[in-house]
């Protein structure tokens, strides 16, 4: 189950921002209050990261892995003019 990281929303000027983090599904819908204050959040989007298994049938030996390039289509498909 995914974690999703949430932010309180300040309702005044130099309020303190409350982080947390929840578990939830990824059919339920975002929070709109904070668990504990009640405080209206908004769900805060931070970058990913993608892990690709190394072994010797993709090419990717000593931990190095090199992206397949996409093959040419040989001026054959409807992108070329």
């Amino acid at each position: 189950m995914p974690v999703y990281q949430y932010e309180t929303i300040p309702s005044v000027p130099d309020e303190a921002v409350r982080r947390f983090e929840i578990k939830q599904s990824m059919n339920d819908k975002p929070l709109t209050r904070d668990p504990e204050s009640g405080q209206p959040v908004r769900r805060v989007i931070s970058g990913g990261f993608l892990m690709l298994k190394a072994d010797a049938a993709s090419g990717c030996e000593g931990g190095a892995c090199e992206v397949p390039q996409p093959q040419s289509c040989g001026g054959s498909c409807a992108c070329h003019p």
